[in-house]
């Protein structure tokens, strides 16, 4: 409840300020974004069956939003133990969901930590077609440690990043942070964590998101995703003397609405607007070069559905020390909203939590002859936050207003 309240008075300090706040929530599923994801986890007895599940619930969570199948992500998961051992094959699980099944009945074999022979042994899994891995498809490591091992890492990791491999690395113990450093990928300011395993949640959506740059790196992907529009990236593959490029997009359920756009060879980023809400488009850019062929390349992106602010903020039955609040329109897809108020000028704000299903609530207990800004938050389903602001003053504390002597209906 506090961190909500002092996320909404952030929220409320910017609207008193007349900054706009787009709406929060999480992130669009990423898709047709290919990549093979290698998660070393620590399966022996230095970790206990505590700190054991706590990492398997950090795993579940960071591959929430990905996609999986053969033209998007795919995830294993080995084992550190006296003998390095594989949980599934980066083939097997093509959903997310199973995904995260399969990591939640992952099990401890315990042993010795070994972590020098898992190493030597992910080498071998990433880049085997037998245990489902692709080649030319960016490789990612995550190692989750304690920071203790039994045989020597260096040679070993050393190996996997000079085959092109991007290793990550969460110590929730107290490594030695020279050695750590240097078997992460560089900068390791940004590949490698040291985080207590009760805090794991902290880094999560940080390292996702370093992920996500490793394997869209040399992808066409969007970014910027509403309910409108969407930004196309790719990486440079022209220049303005060279050629140019040709965007072809349509809804996933009426191809024959394909439009085409041309960009210039120098340009890397493209934005299509009005596009419809909720509504996946499939995506080409096609390189048009003069010099050499570029294949295609794909993507699949699904616009935000459209979520309505309230319209209208009412102020009612103002008295010297409270006012009535209510909105419009009262939405299904709402699940709360939040009311602040707080006194122009000023940084004092309190909080008033109001069901979905209400369209307004009192505000009582307030100072007499004063000027205050309301902001009416109402919080979706989808996570996602819209807010909306209105002006109110109280009135003088006189007996003529009468309105300490009325009850509220």
């Amino acid at each position: 409840m506090l961190a909500k309240t002092l996320l909404s008075l952030g929220l409320w300090l910017q609207l008193a300020a007349g900054q706009n706040t787009p709406g929060r929530g999480p992130q669009p599923s990423v898709s047709n974004s290919e990549g093979d994801l290698l998660f070393l986890l620590d399966s022996s007895g230095s970790v206990s069956y505590y700190e054991f599940s706590r990492v398997k619930e950090f795993m579940w969570d960071l591959v929430q939003p990905f996609t999986f199948g053969p033209r998007d992500v795919q995830a294993s998961i080995i084992h550190i133990s006296t003998t390095p051992t594989m949980e599934f094959p980066f083939d097997r699980y093509q959903s997310s969901s199973s995904l995260q099944q399969a990591i939640r009945d992952t099990r401890q074999l315990m042993g010795d930590t070994n972590t020098g022979k898992a190493l030597s042994y992910a080498k071998e899994k990433l880049f085997s077609g037998e245990a489902g891995a692709r080649p030319d498809v960016p490789k990612v490591l995550v190692w989750v440690t304690d920071g203790f091992s039994s045989d020597d890492i260096s040679e070993p990791m050393q190996l996997l990043k000079d085959m092109g491999v991007t290793v990550f690395i969460v110590s929730t113990g107290r490594g030695n942070y020279l050695q750590l450093s240097a078997a992460a990928s560089q900068p390791p300011e940004k590949h490698l964590h040291f985080v207590d395993v009760d805090d794991l949640t902290i880094i999560t959506k940080e390292l996702r998101d370093s992920i996500l740059d490793v394997i869209q790196a040399n992808r066409l992907h969007a970014v910027d995703i509403t309910s409108s529009s969407f930004r196309l990236v790719w990486p440079q593959l022209l220049s303005q003397e060279t050629g140019y490029y040709t965007v072809e997009y349509a809804p996933v359920d009426d191809l024959a609405r394909k439009r085409a756009e041309q960009v210039s060879g120098a340009h890397t980023s493209f934005t299509l607007n009005n596009l419809a809400p909720d509504t996946a488009y499939e995506v080409a850019l096609i390189p048009e070069s003069n010099i050499h062929y570029f294949p295609p390349q794909t993507t699949r992106v699904t616009t935000l559905a459209e979520e309505i602010s309230p319209a209208q903020v009412f102020i009612s039955e103002s008295g010297p020390h409270g006012f009535h609040v209510s909105w419009a329109p009262t939405l299904d897809s709402v699940v709360s909203y939040q009311v602040l108020y707080g006194p122009l000028p000023g940084n004092s704000v309190q909080l008033l939590e109001v069901g979905g299903e209400h369209n307004g609530t009192a505000v009582e207990n307030l100072a007499a002859n004063t000027t205050y800004l309301v902001t009416v938050t109402a919080i979706y389903r989808s996570g996602k936050e819209r807010s909306l602001s209105a002006k109110a003053c109280t009135q003088e504390a006189t007996e003529a207003h009468g309105y300490k002597h009325r009850e509220r209906a």
